[in-house]
């Protein structure tokens, strides 16, 4: 008897782990359904937007682009070659903020830059931001990123100073973006959205699948076709959106 109470734990305990591990293989394997249900009928999983006021074009425009990159991520400068060919296209706004993320060396300081020729002219920010994501591969240290800069300047008969961002206001710009892209739930770069004003479609849609672009684009345009324009407003100063029509 008394052996037969000393076994009794060690089998009660046995039964207990091969309980909870039926368990857990049965919540895995709902959980796979679920998964598999929502790439079925919902698409490609998309980011769980906890703030949407962004993600609106700017005032009066029907349609834009939306996006948050950051200039050393490889899938960012793959994107920036179509979406440039799409605001070409459609002739509409692309809203691009600046999303750095802390695994990448030079990224932050590459934003910073952009600014800085911001305040030249947008038109020749943009051509930096352009430039550095076509030669994203012959840049690696903060030091090469310094020297690509100094050679972009001086193509443009501009002489780069020592310190880009003396007080930091650049560098609170690009961190302002970087929190309003935390707000909305980013987490991945690059992030872009297709964003309608006064739509009878939805509101924004997040581009997972580059290849429907021009598709969701198309709809966007249908979708606000009735629309009247936003009123355009006067610009806050210290804005931090950066918008670009080509």
């Amino acid at each position: 008897m008394s052996e037969s109470f000393a076994l009794a734990p060690s089998v009660w305990n046995r039964r207990n782990r091969t309980g909870l591990f039926l368990s857990l293989l049965s919540a895995a394997l709902i959980l796979a359904a679920t998964t598999t249900a929502r790439a079925q009928f919902g698409g490609p999983p998309t980011t769980q937007v906890h703030d949407a006021s962004a993600l609106r074009p700017p005032a009066g425009a029907r349609v834009a682009i939306v996006e948050f990159a950051d200039m050393e991520c490889p899938d960012c400068g793959n994107a920036n070659p179509i979406l440039k060919q799409a605001v070409a296209t459609y002739h509409i706004p692309w809203v691009r903020y600046d999303f750095p993320l802390a695994m990448h060396n030079w990224s932050f300081n590459a934003a910073v830059n952009a600014r800085w020729f911001d305040t030249h002219s947008k038109a020749l920010g943009d051509e930096y931001r352009d430039e550095i994501f076509a030669n994203q591969r012959s840049i690696e240290t903060p030091a090469q990123l310094r020297q690509f800069t100094d050679k972009f300047a001086q193509s443009h008969g501009i002489a780069l100073p020592f310190s880009i961002d003396p007080q930091g206001k650049l560098a609170a710009e690009v961190k302002a973006d970087y929190a309003l892209g935390q707000r909305i739930g980013i987490e991945h770069t690059p992030t872009i959205w297709v964003v309608t004003a006064n739509s009878k479609g939805a509101p924004f849609v997040e581009i997972v699948d580059r290849s429907k672009l021009y598709q969701l684009i198309d709809q966007a345009l249908a979708d606000t076709r009735s629309a009247a324009p936003a009123p355009k407003l006067a610009a806050k100063s210290g804005s931090t959106k950066k918008t670009a029509t080509k």
